[in-house]
């Protein structure tokens, strides 16, 4: 396998990272849940999970900086969990905050070596900061977590719980970002299938009320929006009982309101809304076209959008619900492909706010896979956003494996016309 082919199947301009090898044998193969963001020098900074592969004893979060936008990139130095190779003790899913004063905060799940649901998800909330744009990190420490209704009734196992995209000030100017907690199996319903796909989860949101005092992580203060039977859900077909809304990312909408699309296990991605900075939501509904109109297709994948302004955005899906090539619905790491692109419009006075054009293809992968083991061959959007003097740059993991970049100019969206 040529690995300079494979990085650019997707057709980047951007490359971040490439592993060191194709085997597992740098401990570098796993790359995920990428996270680029506005770095306090000026610059630009990522966050990401690394290991030989996800939720291997190795997972960690490393961080690397580029100061000339993108085009070139420090190698990543491990800020919390294992340094390669060691075992134990594994970080996963870290994602950034920044403060006024440009202290950087890095929030990570952190296992202790119980296990609830899933290893790499079943874990404490601890951070880390930087006062010198990354330079330097701080000792990490424990943040309190709220305890729900859905985590295990006994206190000595941790919440499983995830955050998936960076934090934005969209709630009276403080950091506001969704959180997937996973259903404790103490509490859950039965699950109607033995696969992991199953698991029921609910959608809450976490609201970061004095990041600008910069205080300590431990003394971080953190309020729990839709929290217990608030959260949200979205019922699994044939199972009512079952929720599987998960993974939610927030756009402002012109009029004040919040609107959130999240994926699901039922073959379609849904949204809710708030008019309350976040406070409460509404009733998870399927995503449409348009009010009334088509109803969107997708599988149990990450489905983003992000603000365009002006009332615009981009949503990225597969376009279908999980019934791809030969794969079927359970198979998440082989049908999360190709990925397509809608534009979307504020509509005032709709049920939807948002309305969508027609799908276009963006990108693909053609499906082969790399990296540790069998491979990957998906292309989940486990990805970020940045505009930069009107440059705008998805930040995408590739199979898992490469951290690419890729241009979204207007051209991109030419001739993608969403309905009146």
């Amino acid at each position: 396998m040529n690995i300079e082919t494979e990085r650019l199947r997707t057709r980047p301009e951007y490359t971040v990272y490439v592993p060191k090898s194709l085997d597992g044998s740098t401990h570098d193969t796993g790359n995920e849940h990428f996270l680029v963001f506005e770095s306090p020098d000026g610059g630009l900074a990522a966050v990401w999970t690394q290991s030989t592969a996800e939720g291997e004893p190795d997972q960690r979060i490393v961080f690397a900086r580029s100061g000339d936008e993108g085009r070139s990139w420090t190698p990543p130095r491990v800020i919390a969990g294992p340094a390669p190779a060691a075992d134990g003790g594994l970080a996963s899913w870290g994602f950034p905050l920044v403060s006024n004063s440009g202290r950087i905060y890095v929030i990570y799940n952190q296992h202790i070596g119980v296990n609830d649901l899933f290893t790499h998800t079943t874990g404490l909330m601890a951070g880390i900061y930087s006062d010198d744009a990354g330079q330097t990190w701080s000792e990490a420490q424990v943040i309190p977590m709220r305890r729900s209704k859905w985590d295990s009734p006994n206190a000595s196992i941790p919440s499983n719980w995830i955050v998936w995209q960076k934090p934005q000030r969209l709630s009276e100017g403080k950091y506001l970002v969704g959180l997937t907690r996973w259903v404790s199996p103490a509490v859950r319903h039965p699950p109607p299938i033995d696969h992991w796909t199953a698991a029921e989860s609910v959608v809450e949101f976490m609201h970061f009320e004095n990041v600008d005092d910069d205080p300590e992580p431990r003394k971080m203060v953190i309020r729990n929006f839709a929290p217990d039977d608030e959260a949200l859900r979205v019922a699994l077909p044939d199972y009512p009982e079952v929720s599987v809304a998960q993974e939610p990312s927030i756009v402002a909408l012109p009029d004040g309101r919040l609107f959130t699309a999240m994926r699901t296990q039922t073959g379609h991605p849904f949204c809710s809304v708030s008019d309350d900075a976040g406070r409460t939501w509404s009733r998870p509904q399927i995503m449409r076209r348009h009010d009334g109109g088509p109803q969107l297709l997708h599988p149990l994948s990450p489905c983003p959008i992000y603000a365009l302004g002006e009332g615009r955005y981009i949503f990225l899906h597969h376009n279908h619900d999980g019934h791809f090539e030969r794969y079927g619905p359970l198979d998440t790491s082989d049908h999360r492909r190709p990925i397509t692109l809608c534009l979307g419009e504020y509509r005032a006075g709709a049920e939807q706010p948002i309305w969508f054009s027609a799908p276009k293809h963006l990108m693909d992968n053609d499906g082969v896979p790399i990296g540790y083991g069998m491979g990957r061959c998906d292309l989940a959007m486990y990805s970020s956003f940045t505009d930069r003097g009107g440059r705008r740059v998805l930040w995408y993991p590739d199979r898992k494996f490469f951290l690419l970049g890729k241009v979204i100019p207007n051209e991109a969206l030419a001739g993608l016309t969403v309905p009146a």
